[in-house]
């Protein structure tokens, strides 16, 4: 009964069973919170690691972002499940040979080392806060502090060799974790869509360029909200990081569609028939002409200018909004997608996602907004803005 108010409509000779799509928006905004995670956490790695200084201003920032959203990455998995405590059977029951039981592992290990990296980065902040506070907030401050209250430079150069070493193993941690979820898309076989091997570094790709464009939208905003210059110097290496990842991503995805054409299996009428009917608004429109080509020229232009001023700025943000939108078309293109190609490659099936309930839009949405509700709470506790001259 079920299944009969959840059928989806279909076209030509599709299985019964395809008519109920089991992988919804929940697990479109998996990926997508995912790969926020790993491209956050790249930008921060380009002044934790590799020293680049004008990277600087938004490195504590980028770890921030990072950890808010890794904090709600298992949320749309658990709201899927149907008896989401069962997820612990997990790492009670391990089971190494499946990709699926291999994310427990994979987020308890980065969430581990990314947390802290957190406490290394922000302890001389933390160690201050808790001798200048009181009551409560003072009683915060001191557990966190673990004990250690000494600020010296002997102190100071070991908290940023822990930091670096922890920054450097962060970073296969990151993007192993997101490029697993591509590979699971790309293992599978049973739709022509999904298997490819390209599809692991497509994945990856696309985070990284969608987190560096989350840290460009936030740094941005909150730049506005707290009244502060923006670093002219930092949105310009933001806007290089962009342009060079958004080429590769492009890239990656042209060479993907291009083999599967070019390949032509039985049934890629069918694929072609679903990226001009049920995907050709988010693919052509969403994902190519307003997501990759019109950032493209937009970086392009303001890289070629060469200056510092609003026009940087403005350029970078709305090329940085178009990129997020991008990438959120292409995890609906692949995981939607993927499911309204029929396995008889003689039909398709069009899903419409429900405005209200557990799997719809609605959750959806609420989920997404939550890590921007922890990320505001983190900053009042762990300001990330430092002056100058003052970067940990």
């Amino acid at each position: 009964m079920d299944a009969l108010f959840h059928a989806a409509a279909y076209t030509g000779y599709v299985y019964p069973n395809e008519t109920d799509v089991p992988w919804g928006v929940l697990i479109v905004i998996y990926p997508y919170i995912t790969g926020l995670v790993a491209g956050a956490f790249t930008v921060s790695t380009f002044y934790h690691v590799f020293g680049v200084p004008r990277f600087a201003p938004v490195a504590r920032f980028a770890l921030l972002t990072s950890l808010s959203f890794m904090t709600f990455v298992p949320t749309p998995l658990l709201l899927h499940l149907g008896h989401p405590e069962r997820a612990f059977n997990v790492m009670l029951t391990p089971h190494l040979t499946s990709a699926f039981a291999a994310f427990g592992f994979f987020a308890s290990f980065y969430m581990i080392v990314l947390t802290i990296e957190v406490w290394f980065a922000y302890r001389e902040d933390i160690v201050a806060r808790a001798q200048d506070r009181k009551g409560l907030p003072g009683l915060f401050y001191r557990a966190l502090t673990l004990g250690s209250y000494e600020i010296s430079e002997t102190t100071r150069a070991y908290d940023a060799k822990w930091l670096k070493a922890l920054a450097i193993i962060g970073i296969p941690a990151a993007h192993g974790l997101h490029g697993y979820v591509g590979f699971v898309f790309g293992s599978l076989k049973s739709r022509e869509w999904w298997g490819s091997d390209l599809m692991p570094a497509i994945f990856l790709a696309s985070a990284i360029v969608s987190g560096i464009a989350i840290v460009i939208v936030l740094y941005v905003l909150t730049s506005r909200f707290r009244k502060t210059p923006i670093d002219r110097t930092c949105m310009q290496g933001l806007a290089y990081l962009l342009w060079g990842f958004l080429i590769f991503t492009v890239v990656l995805e042209f060479l993907e569609f291009a083999n599967i054409v070019y390949k032509a299996k039985e049934g890629i009428d069918t694929v072609m028939a679903l990226v001009a009917g049920p995907l050709w608004f988010s693919i052509w429109v969403l994902q190519v002409g307003l997501g990759s080509v019109t950032p493209f020229f937009i970086l392009t232009y303001v890289i070629w200018r060469g200056r510092q001023d609003r026009h940087l700025v403005a350029g970078v943000t709305v090329s940085a909004l178009l990129i997020l939108v991008a990438v959120l078309a292409m995890r609906w293109n692949v995981v939607i997608g993927g499911q309204e190609l029929s396995k008889t490659m003689q039909g398709l099936v069009y899903y419409r996602p429900p405005i209200l309930g557990r799997e719809s839009l609605l959750a959806a949405a609420t989920i997404f907004a939550l890590p921007f509700g922890f990320l505001w709470v983190l900053t009042r506790l762990l300001p990330p803005w430092v002056p100058t001259g003052r970067y940990a």
